[in-house]
């Protein structure tokens, strides 16, 4: 007789709790995807979370960003020298907290994240707001998130198309990396 067949059958439902700036960001994500709450939900659980936060520090992350930005939350994306593995001691954290383009990028955001320090397990946790990326020439902050970082949150698929196409420009030359006066930067070949 197989394991399963000792197992009950299951009614389907289950109760999840969870804090409501994560609530409302699942809500904003499902009504952008034209999905009820529960269809949305189910879709992304059967999909296995697909670009899901990774593990609890991530998670604490994401929750964070959902805290202050609310239902503007569009992406978390960890990039630098956390995310190429090349941390040191002396390193931090840098997260891109992406926002829909109604929220004003002010002094406000950044006062209300380092109200409550935030940690990614050893390291302090150094948050930038922005809008999303446009069509235009990428800046040198989305052109080093297309080169290490790792989408821990996205409603949509807009910021991870984006990070394709500006990988896509180095990848056939489009866009170089130059330093001047051992600055690097991004610019247009």
């Amino acid at each position: 007789m197989a394991i399963s067949d000792h197992r009950p059958t299951k009614s389907g439902r289950f109760l999840l709790r969870l804090p409501p700036p994560v609530h409302a960001m699942l809500e904003a994500a499902a009504h952008d995807a034209g999905l009820s709450l529960n269809e949305y939900c189910v879709r992304r659980l059967a999909a296995g979370g697909s670009g899901a936060v990774v593990d609890d520090a991530a998670a604490e992350v994401v929750t964070r960003a959902a805290t202050v930005a609310g239902s503007a939350l569009i992406a978390v994306v960890l990039h630098g020298s956390l995310a190429r593995e090349e941390a040191t001691a002396a390193s931090d954290a840098d997260i891109l907290v992406v926002v829909e383009p109604r929220v004003a990028l002010r002094r406000g955001l950044y006062r209300t994240w380092d109200a409550h320090p935030l940690r990614w397990r050893d390291r302090r946790v150094d948050a930038h707001f922005v809008h999303p990326p446009g069509n235009d020439a990428p800046s040198g902050l989305w052109a080093e998130a297309a080169l290490d970082g790792v989408v821990l949150f996205e409603r949509g698929r807009q910021v991870s198309t984006h990070l394709a196409r500006v990988r896509r420009a180095m990848a056939d030359g489009r866009l170089v990396r130059r330093v001047v006066h051992g600055q690097p930067y991004w610019t247009a070949a």
